[in-house]
């Protein structure tokens, strides 16, 4: 019997990387995509570490780019089939909005939101045609609730949760999930471009921002440990069931959303301001 085939997106570092490990050792052959196959020595080595580097295939894929779509989909008939999606690629803006360009939005959705939409797209076909798949998305507890200083990234996770609902309806017929992770924090470097936001004197943002960036390097020390994600999707890909659309994961993130459910705005507006008071 062939072995399932998973891929994965962003798979140089973080979660992505953990994620092809386990689903590798779950048994399937992974496809690992980055944009940069020269940053694959990481998951190499991590691979060979568990007896797995076989079993992976690592395959270059900017999100962003038809081009390089076009190419990767060709690369797909060499597959028996095409059962696992893991849409992970993704990269954090900082910055306030009044201080973000148009073009940074832009930059932001192009990554998290639309390079998701055309990697699906590009999959689907192989998946409608066996009337099976599974697709996961890496999605955010920021998609779930706002935060200062995050409007970016926040926005493109907010419509990444939109798409994923709106397309396990789609998709359903056809027997084929969609599910979205939705972490809190965890010990990656998806954050690295936050933590390297200017600190301009003259904004009138500048002790909003230090205190936020106060904040966020304080609870560091309490960041999960991103195993648990990749566990997780790997259990979710392999399980006979069909998964939930939601998975909130990580410390407090569940208890937040409760509490989103059944406070008033203005409570939940009081406590992050106070926190974050300049």
């Amino acid at each position: 019997m062939s072995k399932k085939t998973a891929i994965v997106t962003g798979s140089s570092s973080g979660f992505g990387l953990l994620c092809v490990i386990e689903l590798a050792l779950k048994g399937f052959t992974v496809i690992a995509t980055m944009r940069d196959s020269n940053k694959a020595k990481p998951l190499i080595e991590r691979a060979k570490e568990n007896n797995v580097a076989e079993f992976i295939h690592i395959q270059p894929l900017d999100v962003t780019s038809a081009d390089t779509i076009d190419n990767f989909k060709t690369i797909l008939f060499e597959y028996p089939s095409v059962d696992v999606l893991v849409n992970n690629a993704g990269f954090a803006l900082g910055g306030f909005s009044e201080e973000l360009s148009l073009e940074d939005y832009r930059r932001q959705f192009e990554t998290n939101f639309f390079g998701v939409i055309a990697v699906t797209n590009a999959v689907l076909p192989f998946m409608r045609t066996r009337n099976q798949g599974r697709i996961i998305n890496m999605g955010s507890i920021s998609g779930r609730i706002g935060f200062p200083g995050l409007s970016a990234y926040t926005s493109s996770k907010h419509a990444l949760e939109g798409y994923s609902e709106s397309l396990r309806l789609e998709l359903k017929p056809f027997g084929i999930d969609v599910s979205i992770i939705e972490p809190g924090s965890y010990q990656t470097n998806i954050w690295s471009s936050v933590d390297q936001m200017e600190n301009h004197a003259d904004s009138p943002y500048l002790s909003y921002m230090e205190s936020m960036l106060k904040e966020m390097e304080t609870g560091k020390a309490e960041h999960g440990n991103p195993i648990e994600v990749a566990k997780l999707i790997a259990q979710i890909a392999s399980q006979q069931k069909s998964p939930a659309l939601r998975y909130p994961i990580g410390k407090s993130v569940k208890k937040n959303l409760f509490l989103k459910t059944i406070l008033p705005w203005k409570t939940i507006e009081a406590v992050i301001i106070k926190k974050l008071k300049q």
